[in-house]
């Protein structure tokens, strides 16, 4: 069920892999994304059970109605009541961003992936933490270092942060036509790359790493599993129909 969970001076990081959930198949059996087509009370009780593995109460989860976007609110508590919300859910109470910052301790934050960066941010001598979903467009449009900006508005430091990414599609696997390639490298180069078979591909998570680095976010770790490689994982690009992993980061 959590694939990982660290804990580091106060701030929690977690990830999930899919399995110990109720969702059949395809979304077998921890689908945490709501948008996806499965049961939605399969997903409820997904998210249930995942939020008390960590110790966590289901209903101060917050999560996003993602759309690939830069855009950034912060929270200090859930959205309203409606449908469970998950990438491109269209529920009318969660607005449509790809990141959120918090500073209220104990608020946990999630986001939802099957190959896209899940990244984790915490300052936690400043109480402020923060997650973003970073697929190829995410990571374009800079929404990593909309949500550093986020932070250090609220008083972080980004000699501070610590920085966590999760599974995701790695370079080695995620081919891409070489136009695009170019065109992503032209807005960072360090996600330029090669598939293993020999063919233009796109490192979306060294990417984002070289943006934290630059940002002066130092204390950062990405996770090894490749979701397209791990049958532990999700992953849309290998499955087409499949579930959501999700991310959550909090403070104590």
């Amino acid at each position: 069920m959590i694939g990982r969970h660290e804990h580091v001076g106060g701030a929690h990081f977690a990830f999930t892999d899919r399995w110990d959930g109720v969702s059949a198949a395809p979304y077998e059996q921890l689908n945490l994304g709501g948008a996806v087509g499965d049961d939605a009370g399969a997903v409820t009780t997904n998210r249930e059970l995942a939020a008390k593995s960590l110790g966590l109460e289901p209903d101060r989860v917050v999560w996003m109605n993602q759309v690939h976007g830069a855009d950034v609110a912060v929270v200090d508590g859930p959205w309203g009541s409606g449908p469970a919300p998950g990438s491109g859910s269209g529920s009318g109470d969660i607005p449509s961003v790809d990141a959120i910052v918090t500073t209220r301790r104990g608020l946990a934050l999630a986001v939802l992936t099957a190959d896209c960066v899940p990244v984790l941010l915490a300052d936690p001598v400043a109480g402020v933490a923060a997650a973003a979903h970073a697929g190829r467009p995410g990571m374009v449009a800079g929404v990593v270092p909309a949500a550093v900006r986020a932070m250090t508005e609220l008083g972080a430091e980004p000699a501070r942060i610590v920085a966590r990414t999760g599974p995701a599609v790695c370079g080695r696997c995620y081919e891409v036509p070489e136009a695009m390639r170019a065109e992503v490298a032209t807005v960072e180069p360090a996600a330029y790359a090669e598939t293993s078979w020999g063919t233009p591909s796109v490192d979306v998570c060294a990417g984002v790493h070289a943006q934290l680095e630059r940002l002066g976010v130092h204390d950062r770790e990405q996770s090894p599993v490749c979701t397209l490689e791990s049958r532990d994982h999700f992953s849309y690009r290998r499955d087409g129909a499949t579930g959501r992993l999700a991310g959550y980061v909090w403070l104590d």
